[in-house]
């Protein structure tokens, strides 16, 4: 019996044939927020996430701004940031709060997220009787390799 090498053996219709390449089509993650109209040729009705980043700080961003309460079958939903500042004592007692709070949220909800620094800015200069609060989370998701992303949320206190 002869021995024949599997080297030496070709590949039969690889050489000439034109192989047919096409797009892989985008796959939406989910609804972008606050909600537009889609006004593409695409067959949504809302404009999409297509990237998972994006998707996420969207995620975020709605957890952070969401009061307990407000979310249907999710009564514990949110950092429920808004009684704190209708109380405001001062600016340490709120970042200390709202850091908890935030924390205690993203750990619930969001625990593969990984907050890493806050900020806040108390903001009166546009209009004297409307105080704008504003928050910079920096954040990162080491799981899925997005690294510290910065995220700006802003809380009007009337």
């Amino acid at each position: 019996m002869a021995r024949i090498s599997f080297k030496d053996v070709g590949t039969q219709g690889l050489g000439n044939e034109v192989q047919n390449v096409t797009e892989a089509p985008r796959i939406p993650i989910g609804i972008k927020t606050p909600l537009e109209l889609d006004e593409s040729d695409s067959d949504a009705i809302f404009k999409m996430h297509f990237n998972l980043a994006d998707q996420i700080t969207d995620n975020l961003r709605n957890l952070i701004l969401t009061n307990n309460g407000e979310r249907l079958g999710f009564p514990d939903f949110g950092a429920n940031l808004r009684p704190l500042l209708t109380e405001f004592p001062n600016k340490d007692s709120f970042d200390s709060s709202a850091m908890s709070r935030i924390k205690k949220a993203v750990s619930k909800y969001m625990s593969f997220v990984n907050l890493m620094a806050y900020e806040s800015k108390f903001d009166r200069y546009e209009n004297t009787s409307t105080g704008i609060y504003k928050l910079l989370i920096v954040y990162a998701v080491p799981t899925i390799n997005i690294p510290e992303t910065a995220m700006e949320v802003t809380l009007f206190i009337t």
